[in-house]
């Protein structure tokens, strides 16, 4: 039983929602805005302002289609005021892009062209549907069209006709396409008659009584303004077919203007204009009472507001005291384990560093040493021999030293790298350099000519040992402050499993955050590419 309420329920708000937005007959608007009143109550009385939002909205549409143009305001600021109050704002985005353009309405109602345009483009900054841009940026073109500035109603317009997937949204695009018709009629557009008649078949299709009364109001002043007389009361007979349909006094003051137009009496004229006169001052009167009795209520609520700020201010006030010491004993914790983490891994650094030298000492140095002393046990040993294997732990002794002690970075480091190259050079191997003289290595900091000129000597000791390579070249170059060197070589090549000895050269470069990849496959050379 209460499952059949509830869809009773929902088949009602369907029901009075179609009858608002796409009525079939005189009756069914304000049948609607009957249904919508009695809900916006219910809500009201028990607080749910979610629900009383959105009934008073689809008042103020339907109001405002009927031609009550200060019913339809009283219930957009009423829509508005709980909006504001709410604590869930950020919720009825939908509600708030609907009212704004509600509002944007009235104000082009009376005239007051700069603040609909305001009220649609903040309808815009929420709107997330291409539907709703597409009718929110119609409108703004309407405002446009109505000041007679068509040629920046224009450019809306085509904005709105040109939406991603317009298509889809027949409704909608028929509006964009009647009022675009209109205007190129004023500007002698030949595209004006094409739009105009297209928006008439999509309006007939869908049975859109409103729609189909304005695209054939715009039809008859259309043929009226190039003087076919007879095709322009075959529209405004039409358009007056169609607002007997909607039984609005509004539409159908309009229908029944389009024949005050056509006639020749300059007294009939006179008369439209002093009644469009008079019509409009009474309803900025109308709108000025709507928004006086808003911004009472809301200066009242304001001044409760101001002072439940100010016990709120208080309390903040502490809350922050306790969140900026809570902050700087967290940021000074942080700071120590920080300082922690990078001592210890210093530390780890020189463990590393003095681990790699003691297991190359013991197996280049250390073991070299041990066979030269069992070759002195031995008496028939030759003393050239055993001074050439001395001269040869002397010379890797020096290397290591080398190898591991600080650089002394000279002014002309062009000069150094390049001797530093050429001493790899032998008479199996050539070593070719590529634009080493055009670096500008001044403006290179020494920290990375020293971190450059450390792991070039690792590749160069590496190919020494194991390349077994006939040509090595290295080129460079330079790009803002970024340096690029590549090294190539056609040694016996290997496979990259792990990196052993180049892991070295690779933190290095890392620890600049720089960059180098390592290239190798067996018997195809060995590449490497740095990036500092």
């Amino acid at each position: 039983m209460g499952f059949k309420g509830y869809s009773q329920q929902k088949d009602s708000v369907r029901y009075y929602y179609n009858k608002m937005l796409y009525p079939t007959k005189s009756s069914d608007i304000p049948l609607a805005i009957q249904y919508y009143t009695a809900q916006s109550e219910k809500y009201l009385a028990a607080h749910n302002d979610y629900e009383a939002i959105k009934a008073l909205r689809m008042i103020a549409i339907g109001q405002n289609e009927i031609g009550n143009t200060y019913d339809s305001e009283s219930a957009a600021v009423q829509a508005i005021s709980l909006i504001e109050n709410s604590p869930h704002t950020d919720t009825l985005i939908e509600s708030r892009v609907g009212i704004y353009n509600q509002l944007g309405k009235i104000y082009r109602a009376s005239d007051q062209f700069e603040k609909a345009i305001g009220a649609y483009n903040l309808a815009l900054q929420f709107s997330r549907r291409t539907a709703d841009s597409m009718t929110l940026i119609n409108n703004k073109g309407t405002i446009y069209k109505d000041s007679k500035k068509y040629q920046k109603a224009l450019q809306q317009f085509n904005l709105a006709f040109q939406k991603k997937n317009s298509n889809l949204y027949p409704q909608q695009l028929a509006r964009v396409l009647d009022n675009m018709g209109y205007v190129q009629s004023k500007l002698n557009n030949p595209n004006a008659l094409p739009n105009l008649n297209r928006a008439l078949q999509i309006r007939d299709s869908l049975h859109d009584v409103m729609g189909i009364f304005s695209s054939n109001k715009h039809l008859a002043l259309y043929y009226m303004e190039r003087g076919d007389k007879q095709l322009a009361q075959s529209f405004s007979t039409k358009a007056y077919e169609a607002a007997n349909k909607i039984n609005s006094l509004s539409y159908l003051e309009e229908a029944l203007s389009l024949f005050a137009i056509m006639t020749n009496d300059p007294k009939i004229a006179q008369l439209n204009t002093i009644t469009d006169s008079i019509a409009k001052e009474k309803q900025l009167a109308q709108n000025k009472n709507a928004y006086l009795k808003y911004n009472v209520e809301k200066e009242r609520k304001n001044t409760m507001a101001a002072q439940l700020l100010q016990e709120k201010e208080k309390g903040q006030k502490l809350l922050y005291m306790s969140l900026g010491i809570f902050a700087t004993v967290l940021a000074v914790c942080i700071i120590m384990i920080l300082r922690a983490r990078h001592k210890k891994e210093k530390v780890r650094q020189v463990y590393n560093t003095e681990a790699r030298i003691s297991k190359k000492v013991h197996d280049e140095v250390a073991n070299d040493l041990y066979q030269v002393m069992v070759k002195l046990q031995q008496s028939d040993q030759n003393k050239e021999t055993l001074l050439d294997d001395i001269e040869s732990i002397y010379n890797k002794t020096r290397d290591i030293s080398k190898e591991n002690s600080a650089v002394e970075v000279s002014e002309n480091f062009t000069e150094q790298l390049t001797d530093l190259l050429l001493s790899y050079k032998s008479d199996r191997t050539a070593v070719i350099t590529q634009n080493i003289s055009k670096m500008n290595w001044k403006a290179v900091s020494n920290l990375k000519k020293i971190t450059i000129y450390r792991v070039l000597k690792e590749l160069m000791t590496n190919m020494s040992k194991h390349s077994q390579a006939p040509l090595v070249a290295i080129s460079f170059s330079q790009n803002n402050n970024k340096i690029n060197i590549t090294y190539s070589d056609n040694g016996v090549g290997c496979k990259i499993k792990n990196k052993n000895g180049l892991q070295n050269a690779e933190n290095r470069i890392q620890t600049l955050r720089g960059t180098i990849n390592f290239e190798s496959k067996p018997n195809e050379g060995f590449k490497a590419k740095i990036t500092l």
